[in-house]
């Protein structure tokens, strides 16, 4: 102060003509003190100087520069503002102080903490810490910075987890409570927004039990402290500091001093003998010697001869600068100049262009915790660009790595966001996507569900195309049927020659050769038409399966019907004055089997012409894969076709069990019952197995179903006159045929 106030009193341009007086007073950082100064200053009492002088109107004060808080600015301003008396501060950084309706004679040479507050929040947002905590002195530079940077942490999506207030001097027991809170809480970031009083007593009471690790931001206030930087679980700590500088001259003016020059101030008395550990005057500690003169204040270390890291004391500088230049110019938007390579302007609101430095606290390889300066915010700067990081930082535990401080951590993909009753947004659950939805990006509000013809991977971030299952040649299952489908044409092809080559023989020729050779002729077709099933569905193959199906055993049952009818016949005959035969013949017989079969045709050419089958993608049977199947068309079509067959079988079956007990060596008709007894048998509990399998085993069950009925027939009604033919040759004669029981 002193140092400025001479330089403007040596300026030809400034005041030239005027000398400055003035008289210092130390607030102590106390409200009440500062009041009390205010009042002194508008007394009227004589101004005191540190340097001889004249000064005609010692009894008007023009200005007051100071104090440094917020608080006891906002007091002071309030008073000395009634009388017009013009207040620059330094350090008073409350936003509120820009209210030229309340404060209309108050400006000042530090930014606003609006931008202070903007700074921070962006700080935190550029690092991706969305879950925090806040510390703040219960002041009003306190109160009204954190509130401020609540509304820019709104904004940039930060949330806090707690929000503790304290001052200096509260009791023990509220510094230990806030303390319990850092201790306790989930967020590793916190905000501290104090003054260094506060903060001083916080980190002392920490210390005794240090919490796990945190990341400390700090305001302007007590980042570049030196004193607060031997709290070693601080290291790490980042924060915005106001801009170093370095002012010309003013170490040279600050080493300029002698013990006759000291002893005219009492608080340069106080500081020397601290420094020297001696004492200018008589004194009662012996412990403590008599200055001699020979100390040297060139040869010192220490904070009063360290210019070349000036912050708050260059702003102090230029708040002399600032309002003798404001004098000229009459307007603070017209303060607009430049001193020791800074520069020097003000918005409407009487404050500057805010620029910050960006600092950090790093540990030596001595151990000792420095201030480094690794970035910058300049509120000039177009929006979005103003925030600057040029150095790497060392984060707490003095690690590269930014630590991670959210209130839950982001959901991967394949899982949804579930918000955490009564807390905030950004506390949340990761909740996997339900069956049949995903999420393919990381913090999924939502999952949603894949296309139809689409499922999830096993993780559910993406959607892949449903695999296709139908009853493919190539599957196990689908090749043991072909087999016993194609061992079953052969065999119904050998018993065919093997009948074909003894079809003279009285066996062969005692049920009517020409229906047997036509029912060997169906039951290959019965065989082979069960290889249709298998293979992926097309349009003509879902008519041919059904139709060839439904037809083929229809001529089998109408054949095995026909010998039935030929047997009853044939017993009617033998008895005195029949001519059964005569009405039964062969040219009958063809017309029976032609006729059961060309309504069997019949039914299958309505079916196909009214809603023919046709292969389709079921998508319900099965929500990860794709059927590839025969929809019906008509059901109707389908069970009449089925229930015709079943109709003509169960015919067959009672007049064959009729016929069982006709006195031969050789009854067909027992083999015909024992055939139709298994043919009904597999379609009877084909019907509940058919509705009830899934997927490509409907086809299964329906390919079974045919491959046994015909089994079924071709051995109970030919094997055993194949096994009389080939290995009882004896019994293949028309004496023991007719030879009754």
């Amino acid at each position: 102060i002193i140092f400025a106030i001479e330089e403007i009193n040596n300026s030809t341009d400034l005041l030239p003509g005027i000398k400055l007086g003035y008289r210092l007073y130390d607030s102590c950082v106390s409200v009440p003190v500062s009041v009390d100064v205010a009042f002194q200053l508008l007394n009227g009492e004589d101004p005191v100087f540190y340097k001889d002088g004249n000064c005609s109107q010692s009894r008007v004060v023009v200005a007051s520069v100071g104090d440094s808080g917020s608080s006891p600015s906002i007091i002071m301003s309030r008073i000395m503002g009634s009388f017009k008396i013009p207040l620059v501060s330094s350090f008073a950084t409350c936003a509120c102080l820009s209210d030229k309706q309340q404060f209309p004679t108050f400006f000042r040479t530090i930014p606003s903490d609006h931008y202070q507050a903007d700074a921070l929040a962006k700080l935190v947002k550029h690092f991706g810490w969305t879950w925090i905590g806040a510390v703040h002195s219960d002041s009003e530079y306190g109160n009204n910075g954190m509130a401020s940077f609540l509304g820019a942490a709104l904004r940039e999506g930060i949330f806090v987890e707690y929000i503790e207030s304290f001052f200096r001097t509260d009791p023990a027991r509220k510094i230990q409570r806030v303390a319990n809170v850092i201790r306790r809480s989930t967020a590793r970031v916190v905000l501290a927004f104090t003054a260094v009083g506060e903060m001083k007593l916080l980190l002392e009471e920490l210390a005794r039990d240090p919490p796990p690790p945190r990341q400390w931001i700090a305001s302007e206030a007590w980042i570049t402290d030196p004193n607060l930087m031997s709290f070693s679980f601080c290291a790490g700590a980042v924060g915005m500091a106001i801009e170093k500088s370095v002012i010309p001259g003013l170490r040279d003016f600050l080493l300029d001093l002698s013990p006759s020059k000291v002893a005219v101030s009492p608080v340069l008395t106080e500081f020397w003998e601290d420094a020297f550990n001696c004492s200018l005057t008589e004194t009662a500690n012996p412990d403590k010697r008599r200055c001699d003169g020979t100390e040297d204040i060139k040869t010192l270390k220490s904070p009063y001869t360290e210019t070349s890291q000036l912050r708050v004391t260059n702003l102090m500088y230029k708040a002399f600068f600032s309002y003798f230049t404001l004098k000229v110019f009459k307007e603070i938007k017209n303060v607009n100049f430049s001193k020791n390579g800074y520069h020097v302007s003000f918005d409407a609101n009487g404050d500057p262009v805010a620029f910050y430095e960006l600092v950090n606290w790093q540990k030596s390889e001595s151990g000792v915790i420095e201030l480094v300066t690794v970035g910058y915010y300049d509120a000039s700067l177009p929006r979005g660009q103003e925030f600057h990081i040029n150095r790497n930082i060392t984060w707490v535990e003095g690690g590269t790595r930014v630590p991670v401080s959210v209130c839950s951590e982001s959901c991967p993909p394949g899982t949804h966001k579930v918000l955490q009753k009564g807390k905030p947004i950004c506390c949340y659950d990761c909740i996997p996507c339900p069956e049949g939805e995903i999420s393919n990006m990381t913090d999924s509000p939502d999952c949603f569900p894949c296309p139809r013809e689409f499922w999830p991977n096993p993780n559910r971030d993406a959607c892949f195309h449903k695999p296709v299952e139908f009853l493919s040649f190539d599957e196990v299952l689908s090749i043991i049927l072909a087999v016993f489908s194609i061992s079953g044409a052969f065999l119904a092809v050998i018993t065919a020659i093997i009948f074909f080559h003894h079809r003279t023989t009285p066996i062969v020729r005692a049920n009517n050769s020409e229906l047997s050779f036509l029912l060997l002729f169906s039951l290959t077709l019965c065989f082979l038409c069960s290889l249709t099933f298998i293979g992926a569905p097309s349009e003509w193959s879902c008519m041919l399966r059904h139709t060839a199906f439904g037809i083929t055993f229809v001529l089998c049952i109408s054949c095995v019907l026909g010998k039935t009818i030929v047997v009853l016949m044939a017993f009617k005959a033998t008895l005195p004055g029949s001519n059964t035969m005569k009405w039964f013949g062969p040219p009958q017989q063809r017309m029976t089997v032609v006729s059961f079969t060309f309504i069997q045709v019949l039914i299958c050419i309505i079916w196909l012409v009214v809603s023919p089958p046709f292969p389709v993608k079921n998508l319900t049977t099965y929500k990860e894969k794709i059927i590839l199947e025969c929809a019906l068309g008509s059901a109707v079509g389908f069970w009449a076709v089925l229930g015709y067959i079943g109709l003509l079988a169960v015919f067959c079956f009672v007049l064959a069990v009729l016929a069982r007990k006709l006195p031969d060596n050789f009854n067909e008709a027992k083999m015909i019952t024992f055939s139709m007894l298994i043919f009904c048998a597999v379609w009877i509990t084909f019907i509940p197995a058919y509705v009830s399998s899934p997927g490509k085993f409907t086809v299964a069950v329906e390919i079974f179903a045919i491959l046994a009925s015909s089994f079924g027939l071709i051995l109970c009604i030919f094997a055993p006159k194949c096994f009389i033919i080939l290995f009882q040759p004896e019994k293949n004669t028309k004496k023991y045929l007719m030879n009754k029981n």
